[in-house]
C-alpha cells in the first residue's frame, strides 16, 4: 500500500504563498491510473478537495480555488506539490494529500498550517 507524508511550512504569513509536498514511498506516482490529491480542513469546517495530478501529469483543480492554487509533481523525487497563492487567514487548515480522485484511498497524516502575521 502506498504511504504519503506531507511537508512544509507551518506558519504563513498572509499574502504569501504556500507550498507543501507530499512524498510517496511503496509506490510510484506515475504507476498507471493513479490520481494524487491535496484536500485540506479548516477548523470547524468540512474536507475541502483542492486539486490532483494524475499519473500521468494532467491536473484537475478545484474551480473556487483555481486562480490560487496549482498542482505540480517531480517524478525523480517521487513527489507532487501544491501551491496556494496569496493565503489569507481564511487558508489555514489542516492540509492533507491522498492517493485518488474524488475517493481517496491512502492518506497522509496532515499537516497543520496558520497564516498569520
Amino acid at each position: 500500500q502506498v504511504q504519503l507524508q506531507e511537508s512544509g511550512p507551518g506558519l504563513v504569513q498572509p499574502s504569501q504563498t504556500l507550498s507543501l509536498t507530499c512524498t510517496v514511498t511503496n509506490g510510484s506516482i506515475t504507476m498507471n491510473r493513479y490520481y494524487w490529491s491535496w484536500i485540506r480542513q479548516a477548523p470547524g469546517k468540512g474536507l475541502e478537495w483542492m486539486g490532483t495530478i494524475s499519473y500521468d501529469g494532467v491536473t484537475y483543480v478545484n474551480t473556487f480555488l483555481e486562480s490560487r492554487t496549482s498542482v505540480s509533481r517531480d517524478t525523480d523525487k517521487n513527489h507532487f506539490t501544491l501551491q496556494l497563492t496569496s493565503v489569507t487567514p481564511e487558508d489555514t487548515a489542516m492540509y492533507y494529500c491522498a492517493n485518488g480522485y474524488r475517493f481517496f484511498g491512502s492518506w497522509g497524516q496532515g499537516t497543520q498550517v496558520t497564516v498569520s502575521s
